[in-house]
């Protein structure tokens, strides 16, 4: 049974940088299409980055390209998101959703992925 474990929120300031992790248990990451989606208060569940098993080619929000790094260690079935330059708009739960084999050129929706970590918290205020 696949978990996905994250850790690594806080709160920063504007303009700083933080980085999240997301572990998986129970399976192989190599296998898997993981994706890192934020979730702020009254709004909708939105996806910012992904990396793919099928061409491993990271996908990125337009509103964090150029911010935000996605990463895959496989051996340590742990995926990473780098946030540099953070805003106030980037508050939010983070979390990461997971998907067998997904697909080439970006999984951005919460339909794609069937499993889900519990969260983290991304406060960023001065």
């Amino acid at each position: 049974q696949l978990q996905l474990v994250e850790s690594g929120g806080g709160l920063v300031q504007p303009g700083g940088s933080l980085g999240l992790s997301c572990v998986a248990s129970g399976v192989f990451t190599n296998y898997y299409t993981i994706g890192w989606f934020r979730q702020a208060p009254g709004k909708e569940r939105e996806g910012i980055a992904c990396i793919s098993s099928v061409d491993v080619s990271p996908v990125y929000l337009e509103s964090g390209k150029g911010r935000f790094t996605i990463a895959k260690e496989n051996p340590k079935n742990t995926v990473y998101l780098q946030m540099n330059s953070l805003e106030r708009e980037d508050t939010a739960i983070y979390c990461c959703g997971a998907k067998y084999k997904g697909r080439a050129g970006g999984m951005l929706a919460r339909s794609d992925y069937d499993y889900w970590g519990q969260g983290t918290q991304v406060t960023v205020a001065s």
